[in-house]
């Protein structure tokens, strides 16, 4: 049976948790993942995870935060002063927000502390820092890399 390898596009069910054995994502009520490995679609240490299985393998893996949502930095949060925020908007921890960067684009940063007069708005993917353990199984190779001839 042909194995996983980089190119090639594949199907997977998949439950990620965390270090506490918190489900923070599965795929068991939705179709399987498709992605192509080696694509950059999804964490590298997933897509890794997933070379050299084959179509009906099962294999728990646990990423280290460099190959999943990277370090939490730190430089990554801010704090403002509350009177920035416009009247509707109440901030409250852990609600998700999107700002305008100064270069025009849009970030979804997390509110992670409010007090009377700043809120501290965290910029980092919720993930990130954490080592994640993923339950993964190969449902289908569905397309094949293509290999070079050379001659």
């Amino acid at each position: 049976m042909a194995q996983a390898k980089e190119g090639d596009t594949v199907k997977v069910h998949y439950t990620g948790k965390l270090e506490d054995g918190t489900v923070f994502d599965t795929s068991d009520e939705r179709d399987p993942l498709e992605f192509t490995i080696g694509g950059g679609q999804i964490i590298r240490g997933f897509e890794q995870a997933v070379v050299g299985m084959e179509p009906g393998d099962i294999k728990t893996t646990t990423i280290p935060p460099e190959e999943a949502y990277g370090p939490r930095r730190e430089d990554m949060t801010l704090t403002v002063e509350r009177e920035q925020f416009p009247e509707e908007i109440n901030p409250e921890p852990g609600q998700q927000l999107q700002v305008q960067q100064p270069d025009g684009r849009a970030a979804v940063v997390t509110v992670s502390d409010v007090s009377e007069s700043t809120v501290t708005l965290d910029a980092n993917h919720p993930l990130a820092g954490q080592p994640l353990t993923f339950d993964i199984r190969l449902v289908d190779i569905v397309a094949a890399a293509r290999e070079q001839v050379t001659g």
